[in-house]
């Protein structure tokens, strides 16, 4: 078959990798100029090793991806330091990664010790999500672990994660980021980067080919009853040209493909405009000296008090991204992200990124008296609209289909990997979900295809 990636992130690559291997042609249609998706690098002058634009890390449990990358040759630039995660209590930075930093928390006397660690053991090694579902996380949590753990430490990150949607998000979401979490996060040597280069000339070397700013822009079925023999199948129109395909995959967000597909109707289109989501926005700056230096703190986790987080510190964490990797290889600079989930039409988003600095540089102080402005060399803005799906009570009923109602047509989103929080390891188990689901379907399209 003749296939059609739209995307060529990490879920579009993975599934390429799997499509061209099974002896598929695949054309992967990309918008941006380079492969990755969220997962893309930037790269500064003084720079050896390139550097994500939105933060990652991976885990220990993230087997999918972990396979991936044995299966294409990349293990050995994978390892797994152990950095510190701290969160702000009472205006000072304290680490809190660990049962024993648990016990020593200020915030907590030993029942708290104790019932902290007995709910969050539950959750770390059991697996009742389909149960938790039907519960807010708001309501769980502050059940469960009572008023003054739930304000200490869940409330303030649910606000911060998602803003005017925490209280209607469900408990299975925040079991799935607490069942999985280790204390070693994994990176590349060449940061995330090199892992999507390797990929990607993994997936040039099948023959699998990837247009670079080549943006979809129309996607619709091809059945015109006119006799040509290319009848059937779908009408890809991408970078101004139209081509026809066996089978198509869009990778972006269901947004994107309600608006990319007019003939999408009914129950699934329904389906998929109800879905909620948050944008990302981060400034990364390079500075000249370490602003937690004291702490050895790699991520800060903010509170937020209100939903709206106004009045507080105007982003969600510091991820002091040279607390884990050696600043070596970014020329001694210490790399800062100041990074936020925000709502689409939050105004972030037509902000400058002069205003956007003078914003985040302005409260840089509150973590380190010493802190001056001209301790900033270069910053970096990246914006993202689509980043943090928003799953409510009972979500599973409400995940789009892989297959979409048009035959050849299939949706594999950060939407659909539910109960599991979005991320690279996700990406790549979808990707090669809906690769084997279209190879299973291959018979009949190819089938249809012939026929036609």
């Amino acid at each position: 078959m003749r296939i059609a990636i739209i995307g060529a992130g990490i879920a579009g690559l993975s599934a390429a990798y799997d499509l061209l291997r099974a002896g598929h042609t695949v054309i992967l249609l990309e918008g941006d100029n380079q492969t990755g998706g969220l997962a893309t690098g930037f790269r500064d002058e003084r720079w050896e090793w390139p550097l994500e634009k939105f933060y990652h890390h991976l885990f220990t449990s993230d087997r999918s991806i972990i396979g991936l990358v044995e299966e294409i040759g990349f293990r050995d630039k994978l390892f797994f330091p152990r950095p510190t995660t701290s969160v702000v209590y009472e205006d000072r930075i304290v680490p809190f990664d660990s049962p024993l930093r648990w016990i020593t928390f200020p915030g907590f006397n030993l029942i708290d010790v104790a019932r902290f660690g007995a709910v969050s053991a539950y959750l770390r090694f059991t697996k009742p999500w389909r149960e938790l579902e039907k519960h807010t996380a708001d309501s769980w949590l502050r059940r469960v672990y009572g008023d003054k753990i739930y304000e200490t430490t869940w409330r303030p990150l649910l606000i911060g994660k998602f803003g005017p949607y925490y209280q209607e998000v469900n408990m299975a979401w925040m079991w799935a980021r607490l069942h999985v979490r280790s204390p070693r996060l994994g990176y590349f040597e060449g940061g995330f980067q090199a892992f999507v280069d390797q990929l990607t000339e993994v997936v040039r070397g099948l023959g699998g080919d990837i247009r670079l700013n080549c943006p979809a822009e129309r996607i619709a079925p091809d059945g015109q009853p006119d006799g040509r023999p290319d009848a059937g199948g779908l009408l890809v129109t991408a970078g101004g040209q139209t081509e026809r395909f066996d089978a198509t995959v869009v990778t972006t967000s269901p947004a994107l493909l309600a608006r990319l597909t007019p003939d999408l109707a009914g129950d699934y289109l329904r389906q998929i405009l109800a879905l909620k989501s948050m944008g990302a926005v981060v400034m990364t700056l390079a500075l000249k000296h370490s602003l937690m230096a004291d702490s050895h703190t790699y991520w800060l986790n903010i509170p937020a008090t209100s939903a709206d987080k106004a009045g507080g510190v105007p982003f969600l964490a510091l991820v002091e991204h040279t607390n884990y990797i050696d600043r070596r290889h970014y020329g001694d600079d210490h790399i800062l992200y100041c990074g936020d989930y925000v709502t689409p039409d939050h105004p972030y988003f037509t902000m400058t990124q002069e205003e956007l600095e003078r914003l985040f540089v302005g409260v840089l102080h509150h973590f380190n008296p010493d802190f001056r402005p001209d301790w900033v060399r270069r910053s970096w803005l990246f914006r993202a609209r689509y980043a943090q799906p928003v799953p409510g009570l009972n979500h599973s009923r409400a995940i789009p289909d892989l297959r979409t109602p048009i035959p050849g047509l299939y949706l594999a989103s950060m939407s659909q990997v539910y109960p599991w929080d979005r991320g690279t390891n996700y990406a790549v188990e979808i990707g090669r979900k809906v690769a084997q689901l279209l190879l299973t379907d291959a018979t009949s399209l190819s089938g249809r295809a012939s026929a036609a």
